[in-house]
């Protein structure tokens, strides 16, 4: 066989390799893809990008997790059936569309008889989660999408394994990336420490699960079954304040307790479970619970499996339900376009609408994208307000002063689509008043503003929208 022979048969065989799996690749994408755009851009790199395409799409864009989550449905240790009260019913309030929808979208009951505390930075949230932790009796899960090893994460290992040594059952579940991916030093500590630790979805093989662009973001600690902890605070120095770190980060958690909290050890048990495959099930992690206050709650997950698009769509029934307000307070603000159609013609129908952001977030080209859908927001009568430094971490949401919408997911696609987030409902006028003291507004953004920005910025934020759904 001459050389010129050898080239040319194997310059045949990658010709027919690349077109087996760009067609492997359109197949699965006409079958499982539901967003069109998506699936044409998958398409277009399969096909134009020969075997790099194809090994993108296999990292990324093949969701295992739902696949995976099937075969782990049957073995959750609680299943929930909610009690339905249809908009029809004898006594039903002008919110009662939107707890039916959430109720027929969750599958969960609204729990009545809770308590939720408001929680400030981690000045307020971490010394009460780290007295929780001593406190404990039973059993303490703690998951974070963040966790160092430095000023704020010392004192949780320490208590943790405190926790361990006096036979509290301790678990700890750490996100495979936002943690440290190559190096997660609280991770190496945590099992100096001998504490029950696991990453999620963290794997060097992109084979064995799809670790690149799919992340654990919730944030939530669950002590003996009757204490939660929920919100959008990760454990590092930046959220201790009182220490002036150099980049510091306000943001916002809360401590429940009451019915709802099963709810919530239910997530954290099933995380766990799809992570290490064991069965937190017994009473140290769902003891019988009581009545603490006057809130109904109900927990909302949302994550690249059986919950897709979950909290996405419960934010879209609450802007259709809102009569008077809508008030959003988010670090990061590109939600999908359905969204963003849904809070303009909420302000054209005369309902006030707030959209409060960091003037500058920690992720400058979102802050560039942003301004794109602001400009549509703005036209239609939404407010938009800058908050200034310090970087304001918080996610909240409130309609007409009485519904509340708390947690981890920010009003971004990755948050709504990609991430698995965990949010919490609340009904609760004065729960509602008091996330409106704990945030300001800042300055008003208007379309002056940004009709001064020159074509350059434009293009550039223009260019940077069509990032959106990897931001």
């Amino acid at each position: 066989m001459t050389g010129a022979h050898f080239a040319w048969l194997v310059t045949e065989a990658a010709a027919l390799a690349h077109l087996v799996i760009a067609g492997w690749v359109t197949i699965h994408v006409l079958l499982y893809k539901r967003n069109v755009g998506a699936a044409i851009s998958w398409m277009g790199i399969a096909w134009l990008s020969p075997f790099v395409g194809g090994l993108l799409y296999f990292a990324m864009g093949v969701n295992r997790v739902k696949r995976r989550a099937r075969r782990l449905r049957s073995e959750r240790s609680h299943l929930f059936v909610v009690d339905q009260t249809t908009p029809g019913d004898p006594g039903a309030g002008p919110l009662t569309p939107l707890e039916y929808a959430i109720g027929r979208l969750t599958g969960l009951p609204a729990e009545s008889g809770n308590h939720a505390e408001l929680l400030r930075n981690g000045d307020e949230t971490y010394p009460a989660m780290l007295a929780a932790i001593d406190a404990a009796e039973r059993s303490v899960g703690l998951a974070s999408y963040i966790f160092r090893d430095d000023l704020a994460g010392r004192p949780f290992i320490e208590a943790l394994a405190r926790a361990k040594q006096r036979g509290v059952q301790v678990r700890v579940l750490l996100d495979g990336i936002g943690s440290g991916y190559f190096v997660n030093e609280a991770y190496r500590s945590l099992r100096e420490a001998q504490v029950p630790v696991a990453r999620f979805l963290h794997s060097y093989f992109p084979w064995r699960m799809p670790f690149l662009n799919l992340r654990n973001h919730r944030k939530l600690m669950i002590v003996d079954g009757r204490t939660a902890f929920v919100g959008g605070i990760n454990i590092g120095r930046e959220n201790l304040l009182a220490s002036k770190p150099p980049h510091p980060v306000r943001d916002t958690h809360f401590r429940i307790e009451g019915p709802v909290v099963e709810q919530l050890a239910e997530v954290f048990a099933d995380d766990w479970l799809f992570t290490t495959g064991e069965k937190l099930g017994d009473e140290d992690w769902f003891p019988d619970l009581d009545a603490a206050g006057d809130v109904v709650a109900r927990a909302i997950t949302s994550g690249p499996d059986e919950d897709l698009e979950q909290i996405e769509f419960v934010a879209l029934h609450a802007i259709s339900c809102a009569r008077r307000s809508i008030r959003i307070v988010t670090p990061y603000f590109l939600p999908p376009e359905v969204l963003t159609t849904a809070l303009g013609l909420a302000a054209m129908r005369g309902i006030a609408v707030d959209i409060v952001v960091p003037e500058e977030s920690n992720h400058i080209v979102l802050d560039w994208a942003r301004r794109v859908p602001m400009r549509t927001l703005l036209e239609a009568g939404c407010r938009v307000w800058l908050l200034p430094p310090p970087f304001d971490h918080s996610k909240l949401m409130t309609i007409d002063d009485t519904w509340s919408l708390i947690g981890s997911a920010n009003w971004d696609t990755r948050s709504f689509r990609l991430n698995f987030e965990l949010n919490v409902e609340i009904q609760n006028p004065g729960f509602a008043r008091r996330l409106a003291e704990a945030t300001h507004t800042g300055r008003r953004l208007d379309l002056a503003t940004l009709d001064a920005d020159p074509l350059p910025l434009r293009l550039r934020n223009s260019a940077a929208r069509l990032l959106q759904p990897y931001l």
